[in-house]
């Protein structure tokens, strides 16, 4: 069986390899490797809720990156927004030392980065705002997850923001954060990709 990229361990054969990115002005190094999400560029709808996000409606500075990969939302926006403190989550253990490698790399420090299999090991912290780009192919229960636990994990006030594609589930993800927070809004439309927001 093909090991998929939201597996702890990948056993894929390592195939590492380097890029660069423009994302919120700053052009960020990114190294990457086989078994990780989106290896060969950052994923179009990253790029999207990247360029969408607005932290002047977060209530706090801290931030969740739900399902970080190997870095480039939660890293970006350290990077634009230093006084953002960004909690990058991840199940794929070797996202996470790429991630890490990839915040040294380009010299952000604003960020802590660790293991939790959606919010298992977030524990305590309300952020002003919960983001993520949800594993689509882990199927619906678990992007539906991480919508209905993230109202738990917000500070009053805060948001989720979640990129979906239409023909990948983004009417019924809009539906399940309006069930769950009582709004719902599209803040960005890009080639299918929609970039949704609810408010605590």
């Amino acid at each position: 069986m093909a090991d998929h990229y939201f597996t702890s361990n990948p056993n894929a054969k390592h195939n590492e390899q380097n890029f660069e990115m423009t994302l919120k002005g700053n052009t960020l190094k990114f190294i990457t490797d086989s078994g990780v999400f989106s290896k060969d560029r950052v994923d179009y709808g990253s790029q999207v809720m990247i360029e969408a996000v607005d932290p002047s409606v977060f209530p706090n500075e801290k931030v969740l990156d739900m399902g970080c990969g190997y870095g480039p939302v939660g890293l970006s926006l350290a990077k634009a927004y230093p006084k953002l403190t960004i909690d990058m989550v991840d199940v794929n253990e070797r996202a996470l030392n790429l991630a890490r490698r990839n915040a040294e790399e380009n010299e952000i420090k604003n960020v802590d980065i660790y293991l939790s299999s959606i919010y298992e090991n977030v524990e305590g912290k309300r952020f002003g705002a919960v983001l993520s780009n949800p594993p689509i192919r882990a199927g619906k229960k678990v992007v539906h997850q991480i919508i209905s636990e993230a109202y738990d994990h917000l500070a009053e006030g805060g948001v989720l923001v979640i990129v979906i594609q239409k023909k990948q589930g983004a009417p019924s993800a809009k539906q399940k954060m309006t069930d769950v927070f009582g709004n719902v809004e599209r803040i960005a439309l890009d080639k299918g990709y929609w970039v949704l927001q609810s408010k605590k």
